[in-house]
């Protein structure tokens, strides 16, 4: 097994020398790059990073969306044993400041345009920054290239190979800064044994090979992205990267891939859009879509439902599931799914449709991943996270928090000490925040999140993540957040799926001109509160949510209410609706 990082890539040109590496768009075409072109530009970049004076441990920036350039900077910092900082490109350039001062960064790689506008906003007061250099060219900006034209005058193999020999196993690799749903951001130190260990413990996991394709759109910011990008090189998968977020349908058409990663928010999207389609069908089609659904929905891993709706099912995959799957390229063996809590019948219903969405878990801290359902024997579990990877042990404090141990563990956070001994005991185990539990003692199942559990003024404690999780299975919420912390009883603030509701107005009789609207109509008000009251008959009593007050707005990353990795800000939440929590309990 490799050691390093950037040993991936050298591992990928000798035992596969693929003649597509890597992918992208370029004015409507797919540019690809090779195994050695990959080297070829890592070098340079190396090359050329020396020719800078950059040196081991400095920091290099990067702000961009994913593409090859990525790659090349990211493989060719780590072979001088320098360090990648990256950063999402949808937070503000408050943040942009914090995190390029708190790190010292040298150098910034910035995409596109915006970016670099949103870099050079706070220009003025970054104190380490020596270079900005831009992916896309950009008038008044350097351009990337001109580092790798450094490289071209200064190459210098032997001393590149004298620096990839004195990086060790255990040096920083990436500081990556989570965003945080509290409190300002918190550099986490990985070394390259800390996610070399992950891609080891979960390689023989993976669906896939040097003959199939991947397509990543989830930002490579992200450690789950980031890390599962190294997995694919390793095993010799082709990466595309997608155009763009809007175009993801129309590229999973083209590139017919195997493998991708997502959210469960892009997965709820795709469900409800194929549902819109379904229910919008007439007669003989709109009764077997509905039909082959609702069967979907009781799907058993296993057959354990026996054999006669076994053979319902593959009726249902013939005549129905079967146009879900060519939606998604026609090939797909796996999408893994993370960094939000999946619906458990969102899973039923694509692995009984043969689309095998594994649910995984983790943290930035822990490489990421703990735990992940997969394609082995006994190897998922609806409802769960799926079974701790190998080399990782999982225990549960006394309040039930999943504490995490093993070479996935990070150094700790840069320049917080103090903060990585809150989260580190003196044994070496990991504090998650996370509440969970282990199911038929192999499958880890999360059930909230430890700073998120609040005590109403009964002294009954309530997990909002998990009721949350039961409202949006109605097709009318798009968003919600349970509150009541020292209240008498359980509230939500919702907002409504509004291009849902808006169809549902139309064929209900109800006259409204703007969401502002909609959200004060009584009707629209009434259908709300009876998805609330079916999901209330699930729940205890204590559980159950009492008042709902509807918004006419949805949370997002701009509006300061959601994190880069789409999780609720709940303080700022709170903050931006008090008169409506103070109606509520007024």
């Amino acid at each position: 097994m490799i050691k390093r990082i950037f040993d991936i890539l050298e591992h990928q040109l000798t035992v596969f020398r693929k003649e597509i590496s890597l992918a992208y768009k370029v004015d409507g075409q797919w540019k690809t790059f090779s195994s050695a072109d990959f080297k070829e530009q890592a070098d340079l970049m190396s090359f050329g990073l020396l020719a800078l004076g950059i040196k081991k441990d400095d920091r290099i920036a990067i702000i961009s969306n994913n593409r090859p350039e990525w790659n090349f900077t990211d493989i060719g910092t780590q072979q001088i044993g320098a360090v990648i900082v990256p950063m999402y490109t949808s937070v503000s350039s408050a943040d942009y400041k914090f995190i390029l001062n708190d790190s010292n960064s040298r150098i910034i790689f910035c995409g596109d345009k915006e970016l670099y506008n949103k870099v050079m906003a706070v220009r003025s007061e970054l104190t380490s920054v020596e270079h900005i250099y831009t992916f896309d060219k950009v008038d008044g900006a350097e351009h990337w290239s001109a580092v790798t034209e450094q490289g071209k005058k200064n190459p210098d193999s032997g001393k590149l190979q004298q620096l990839k020999d004195a990086v060790s196993h255990a040096d920083v690799a990436t500081v990556l800064y989570t965003s945080g749903t509290t409190g300002i951001p918190k550099g986490v130190m990985l070394t390259h044994d800390n996610i070399i260990s992950n891609i080891a413990a979960t390689e023989h996991l993976a669906p896939v090979n040097q003959e199939h394709r991947a397509l990543s759109f989830l930002p490579l910011c992200h450690s789950y992205e980031r890390m599962l990008t190294y997995l694919y090189m390793y095993l010799g998968v082709s990466i595309y990267y997608a155009e763009s977020m809007e175009k993801i349908a129309d590229n999973l058409k083209e590139i017919k891939p195997q493998v991708f990663s997502t959210v469960p928010r892009l997965l709820e999207k795709v469900y409800d859009r194929i549902l819109e389609r379904g229910k919008a069908l007439t007669g003989v089609k709109k009764l077997l879509f509905l039909w082959a659904v609702n069967l979907g929905l009781r799907y058993e891993l296993n057959g354990v439902n026996g054999w006669w709706y076994e053979t319902q099912l593959k009726l249902a995959n013939k005549i129905i599931f079967d146009k879900w799957r060519e939606a998604l390229g026609g090939n797909v063996r796996a999408i893994v799914s993370g960094s939000a809590a999946l619906q458990p019948r969102l899973a039923r219903v694509f692995w009984a449709a043969r689309i095998h969405v594994l649910e995984g878990y983790g943290l930035t801290e822990t490489s990421p991943v703990i735990a992940v359902n997969n394609l082995e024997k006994n190897g998922a579990h609806f409802g769960t996270v799926g079974p701790v990877i190998n080399g990782v042990a999982v225990k549960f404090a006394e309040d039930g928090e999943i504490l995490a141990k093993g070479p996935n563990v990070m150094k700790g956070y840069f320049n917080r000490p103090d903060l990585t001994a809150e989260v580190i005991d003196k044994d070496g185990w990991f504090h998650t925040g996370d509440i969970g539990t282990m199911v038929d003692n192999h499958f880890l199942k999360i059930t909230d999140r430890k700073k998120e559990i609040f005590k109403t003024s009964g002294g009954k404690y309530i997990a909002p993540q998990m009721i949350e999780n039961k409202l949006k299975e109605s097709p009318f919420i798009e968003q919600v957040m349970v509150i009541g912390e020292n209240q008498k009883f359980p509230s939500a603030l919702i907002v409504p799926s509004f291009q849902y509701l808006k169809k549902w107005s139309e064929e209900n009789g109800v006259q409204a001109t703007s969401n502002e609207e909609l959200v004060k109509n009584p009707k629209v008000i009434e259908a709300i509160k009876q998805a609330v009251e079916k999901c209330n008959s699930e729940l205890g009593h204590f559980e159950q949510v009492k008042k709902v007050e509807l918004l006419p707005t949805e949370w997002t990353i701009d509006s300061g209410e959601l994190t880069a990795t789409l999780k609720m800000k709940r303080k700022v939440i709170l903050e931006h609706n008090k008169d409506l929590v103070d109606k509520i309990y007024g």
